[in-house]
């Protein structure tokens, strides 16, 4: 990662990488689900690549109808699984609660599919309602 400030990235750069909007990078900041690893002395939010990388699982998740609580525990849930020192329990229930965002992921994604069907379905029907006969 090559930025200019020490291996950070700004907000801007952030909002481009992830195509989220400035505003929802700073929302998400403000609600506590990924805060800015640094800030440089004017105070601007600094990223880090794992920053980024958990802004990304988060744009994964919006459109699958998960709440912001549930975002926050499976972000938690994957730092549990990362720490070495975390306890068996902690370790079980944060797994537990991966498979259970899964399930969901997996539901909504078929959900979605059989939407993306319908809307093809009608843009097919209506394609062929509003063709022209030809001379």
């Amino acid at each position: 990662m090559s930025t200019g400030t020490g291996g950070y990235l700004q907000i801007g750069q952030v909002a481009e990488r992830t195509e989220l909007s400035l505003k929802t990078i700073r929302h998400y900041d403000e609600v506590g689900l990924v805060q800015p690893s640094a800030r440089s002395t004017g105070g601007f939010r600094l990223y880090t690549d794992a920053d980024v990388t958990r802004l990304l699982v988060i744009r994964r998740m919006k459109p699958l109808g998960f709440t912001l609580a549930e975002m926050k525990q499976l972000l938690d849930s994957v730092d549990v699984l990362d720490d070495q020192a975390a306890t068996s329990d902690r370790r079980t229930s944060a797994a537990a609660y991966l498979l259970e965002c899964r399930d969901k992921a997996r539901d909504s994604a078929e959900r979605l599919r059989r939407q993306l069907s319908y809307a093809e379905e009608l843009t097919e029907l209506l394609t062929a309602r509003t063709s022209l006969p030809s001379d």
